[in-house]
């Protein structure tokens, strides 16, 4: 599985372009919002019927997983392993642990399925604060040197012809993994969950349990402290 950081490195990018906070609100609740279902309620983005065909399956998916269908809890891990893993491996830089804890965080669910409600939280946001919780326990556990695998993001010096083009260029993936997690634990989780996991404002709050509202303002802060590292020859 590949972790891209391409919607965090964009988004950094944003802010430097966008020195208004109102402006940078709603660039981030709209233009970064990510291409993903939408939870009941959200504002994110305008009704796509498409994405109304796919929610209804997927909570079909979760009804038939909590009677004991097993194909159907595989088909829900097909949906959501990916941004699981995104957003552990973030937070632990290590692609192997990445994996077991990605693992741990399905067989839990699987095993606890059936106490799923939809009261509050979606599916996803459900699996993610299971993910939270391993990696908790983890670092209670573990002193562990952190490693960040490094992907193909150019870390050179390039010709840019804009701060969007220098911050794509010139921050390092160990640069970024550290900055988003020098972050008070809240707003890290936010970022990752928005810009790394790709979830929408809606289930962001489900997951932290704070209104979509609380999370605009959350993503906003912690935004403005990423792009606050940022090198200041890049700004």
């Amino acid at each position: 599985m590949i972790v891209s950081t391409t919607a965090l490195r964009a988004t950094l990018a944003l802010a430097l372009e966008l020195p208004d906070d109102r402006a940078l609100a709603i660039a981030l609740a709209t233009t970064h919002s990510p291409a993903r279902l939408p939870s009941s309620g959200s504002n994110d983005t305008p009704p796509d019927p498409e994405l109304d065909a796919e929610g209804t399956r997927l909570r079909a998916l979760v009804e038939l997983a909590r009677d004991g269908d097993a194909e159907a809890f595989g088909q829900l891990y097909d949906h959501y392993v990916s941004g699981v893993f995104r957003f552990i491996y973030y937070r632990v830089g290590s692609r192997p642990l990445a994996e077991d804890l990605t693992s741990e965080t399905f067989v839990r669910g699987l095993r606890a399925i059936q106490r799923f409600t939809w009261q509050g939280k979606d599916f996803g946001a459900w699996l993610t604060t299971i993910a939270r919780n391993l990696i908790a326990d983890h670092f209670k556990s573990s002193r562990s040197r952190l490693e960040i695998v490094s992907d193909d993001v150019p870390e050179g010096r390039t010709t840019a012809s804009s701060p969007e083009d220098d911050v794509l260029a010139l921050i390092s993936n160990e640069m970024l993994f550290d900055a988003v997690n020098s972050l008070p634990p809240e707003q890290r989780d936010c970022v990752l969950m928005r810009f790394i996991q790709g979830m929408s404002i809606a289930e962001t709050a489900a997951a932290l349990q704070r209104s979509e509202g609380a999370i605009k303002q959350l993503q906003l802060r912690a935004v403005r402290s990423l792009a606050k590292r940022v090198p200041s020859d890049l700004r």
